[in-house]
């Protein structure tokens, strides 16, 4: 595969899982950028095999996203409410009402810890095996699944009352 090929295939997912890791949009598409910049510098050193390179481009992602975060002192998360209004705030008409559910969801994953919101994000959003997961963060395929579980149970209890 080319690179080319490799950004058609990934760049969507890996826009993404960085947006639902707490990146903005924008943010996500410069590191996206920058990502493959690195993956084409590398390009005569790369073994082609789709999954190692779909983990190389995750893993430099994470770094990249990890450094931005420490030039920037801090993670902000953007949001137009309040954390106390996202709590309590009624929906304006029905639970459907998608921009009170999108408000809910991001406030739920903002609080869940960062190793719980990574490890559930490059799960579900990544589409990243166990075993992939376990390969990137350099953690036990049983921690990955601990991790995924009690991100999912505190999603639950967070957002009960959606239920």
């Amino acid at each position: 595969m080319t690179i080319e090929e490799y950004y058609k295939k990934l760049a969507p997912r890996l826009t993404n899982w960085l947006v639902s890791s707490g990146s903005s949009y924008h943010e996500a598409c410069d590191i996206v950028q920058s990502t493959f910049l690195k993956l084409w510098q590398m390009r005569d050193d790369l073994v082609d095999s789709e999954e190692s390179v779909s983990g190389l481009v995750f893993t430099i992602a994470r770094n990249l996203r990890k450094n931005l975060a420490r030039d920037n002192s801090r993670m902000t998360f953007t949001d137009e409410v309040t954390e106390d209004a996202a709590v309590s705030a009624a929906p304006a008409t029905l639970p459907s009402d998608n921009a009170y559910l999108r408000r809910r969801l991001v406030k739920a994953f903002a609080s869940l810890p960062p190793v719980l919101r990574e490890t559930y994000t490059m799960f579900q959003v990544g589409e990243r095996s166990i075993r992939e997961i376990a390969a990137e963060t350099g953690v036990s395929e049983n921690l990955v699944k601990v991790r995924i579980f009690r991100a999912k149970e505190k999603l639950k209890e967070i957002l009960k009352d959606l239920m």
